[in-house]
């Protein structure tokens, strides 16, 4: 059970009771931001750009670590550092779409410390996975107030993989709980989520940490959070340990290079919890995220201001 919980990720990453979304409220299915990476600097970044660096906080994907990435937020919040853009990836963009619609450190921390299993979870009989995500996509709804991608209050893109062709897509407008369900739906586990005829899956997979993906929408400074369990640390004594294992290297392989392009990684010292669901485990979690950040305030500043003076030179 230990793994099986552990296998479940987002779903358990850290949110509060569920209220079913209002049934009459009709959104529009999220629309792939097919061209993303051809398109020039948004607007409204290239404004900001006059006046300072533009700040990307990536957050990864990894499951129940995923309370992590609150402790980090509240570090950051404390400190004065609010990103211009979120980018997240499976747990990352649960936390990044609740953070984005306006909710603050405290309120996720309270949103992680009130979930319930029900809340999030159903079993369902299906060829193709036993978790159907739909309570996921209409509690993340609750949770953001129903608010489309693009109408955040921070510009959040989630990241998630096409199923049929392998290929990494951003969505950044329409129905945020159906992207973030996208986001986090592991295959053969969970069902995949159809989006306009064409089905979607775990953005992990292509991208665990979606540093590119900020660096190509023109961020400045990248501050990226890594949540991905350490091989050295996964149980490989039965048949679901040799699944996570084999879930793990593969993703590092892929946050390695990754990581390469972020102005800042932050770490957070995490091994497999026990048990998902456990109070005491999700806040240890989120101060492990704390601690992280904290070791890299410095750096962050120093970032900043090295940024800042060649964008001075520039417009010079």
């Amino acid at each position: 059970m230990k793994c099986l919980y552990l296998m479940l990720l987002t779903i358990c990453m850290g949110l509060a009771g569920c209220q079913h979304v209002s049934p009459h409220l009709q959104q529009p299915a999220p629309q792939p931001m097919m061209d993303a990476y051809s398109e020039p600097v948004p607007a409204s970044f290239s404004s900001i750009k006059q006046q300072r660096p533009v700040i990307a906080l990536v957050l990864g994907s990894g499951g129940a670590r995923g309370y992590a990435h609150i402790g980090v937020i509240q570090v950051l919040e404390q400190n004065g550092i609010r990103p211009d853009f979120i980018v997240g990836t499976s747990a990352g963009s649960i936390v990044g779409s609740i953070y984005a619609s306006g909710k603050n450190a405290s309120e996720l921390r309270d949103i992680a410390l009130n979930m319930k299993v029900g809340d999030v979870r159903e079993i369902t009989l299906d060829k193709k996975g036993f978790f159907d995500g739909k309570k996921v996509e209409d509690y993340v709804n609750q949770q953001v107030n129903d608010t489309p991608l693009e109408k955040m209050k921070i510009p959040m893109y989630v990241v998630a993989t096409e199923l049929k062709n392998g290929t990494e897509t951003i969505f950044n407008k329409g129905n945020t709980g159906q992207a973030v369900r996208a986001s986090i739906s592991i295959p053969s586990m969970f069902v995949p989520t159809k989006i306009q005829d064409k089905e979607y899956v775990d953005g992990g997979l292509v991208s665990p940490v979606p540093v590119e993906v900020a660096k190509k929408l023109g961020a400045d400074i990248i501050i990226a959070v890594d949540i991905l369990a350490q091989p050295v640390h996964t149980e490989t004594t039965n048949m679901w340990g040799l699944f996570n294992q084999n879930i793990n290297i593969m993703q590092n392989r892929l946050a390695h290079e990754e990581l390469k392009h972020a102005d800042i990684v932050i770490q957070p010292e995490l091994y497999e919890k026990a048990h998902i669901f456990d109070v005491k485990e999700r806040e240890a979690t989120m101060q492990a995220g704390a601690r992280a950040a904290e070791k890299k305030l410095n750096d962050i500043q120093t970032a900043l201001e090295l940024r800042q003076t060649e964008l001075q030179a520039q417009q010079r």
